[in-house]
């Protein structure tokens, strides 16, 4: 299997579970020596409360054939993120790829209520989750990836930049939450360009995350079962497939073409030839604006 990253060192900042777990497996797969950093290990578990660990996403990515390194790191302390990369530095001497891909705020915003009937503080700090841990880590991380030209920043976000614009998102702090994020990839795009390196905000469509799947009932094997519940599911995708779309760009010679740009998992399967876990290629943020927006029935025909 032709391994395109081979040599070439990442760090997956959120690779516990979802698009973070599959980019790390996926850039692993490619050849990559991939760092997972998350807060819940087999000895001990986040607040988010699930069976995800960062000792098994690492454990996927050397199956997959690549090198896989678990470290556990709380991306809002920034003395646990210096040491994160103090460490890459020495084991390594580089770092190629860095996937800011920290969230975890799934069980803490809430769905359409105003500002000012919202917590405050768990507002706050949704948004030291989603923004702040992006930060931090690119703060102590990309003095290591510019000592070589060619490095790649990916902001892992919800919406593409022209549907974020124009779209109210869930509610106050979960919509400036992801609009930021797509904003911090714009900014270091320029501050990275004189050094060779590139940085692009990537969305991933409806995923078939862990949560997610659980949420319906279903696994990856059987999840169009879920459409009897939710037919419009039927666009949704595996997180492999974000996962092949990092590894696409992290590949590319060409890749800062794309730099400060918004980009989607299904556009560059488009651009990259990559398809999903079924050899499909779905693309949800077209079938939102022309099938699920519009209020037509059901069917990826055309989209996947």
């Amino acid at each position: 299997m032709e391994q395109p990253l081979k040599g070439k060192v990442a760090l997956v900042a959120g690779a516990t579970r979802g698009a973070g777990r599959q980019i790390a497996v996926q850039l692993g797969a490619a050849g990559a020596t991939v760092y997972a950093t998350g807060r819940t290990t087999r000895q001990q578990p986040s607040e988010i409360d699930r069976p995800e660990t960062i000792e098994e996403t690492a454990e996927l990515v050397t199956a997959a054939g690549g090198t896989g390194i678990a470290v556990q790191v709380d991306h809002l302390v920034p003395e646990q993120v210096r040491a994160l990369v103090a460490r890459i530095d020495a084991e390594q001497g580089r770092l190629d790829v860095l996937v800011n891909d920290i969230w975890g705020a799934e069980k803490l915003f809430t769905w359409d209520k105003p500002l000012w009937e919202d917590s405050l503080d768990t507002g706050l700090h949704i948004l030291r989750l989603a923004i702040d841990t992006h930060i931090i880590t690119s703060y102590h991380a990309l003095p290591l990836l510019i000592r070589n030209p060619g490095g790649l920043v990916v902001e892992m976000t919800d919406g593409t930049l022209a549907y974020n614009l124009d779209n109210y998102r869930v509610s106050f702090f979960y919509d400036l939450a992801k609009m930021s994020v797509l904003r911090l990839a714009f900014a270091q795009s320029h501050e990275l360009r004189p050094h060779g390196a590139t940085a692009v905000a990537i969305t991933p469509g409806w995923l078939r995350s862990e949560q997610m799947l659980d949420h319906f009932g279903v696994t990856e094997s059987n999840w169009l079962d879920a459409t009897a519940k939710e037919p419009h599911f039927v666009i949704s995708e595996s997180p492999a497939y974000v996962g092949r779309a990092v590894a696409a760009l992290a590949a590319d010679p060409d890749v800062a073409r794309w730099t400060g740009q918004s980009l989607s998992s299904g556009q560059l399967s488009q651009v990259y030839g990559f398809t999903d876990l079924d050899g499909s290629r779905p693309d949800w943020w077209r079938y939102f604006r022309e099938v699920h927006e519009p209020g037509k029935p059901a069917d990826a025909t055309g989209y996947r």
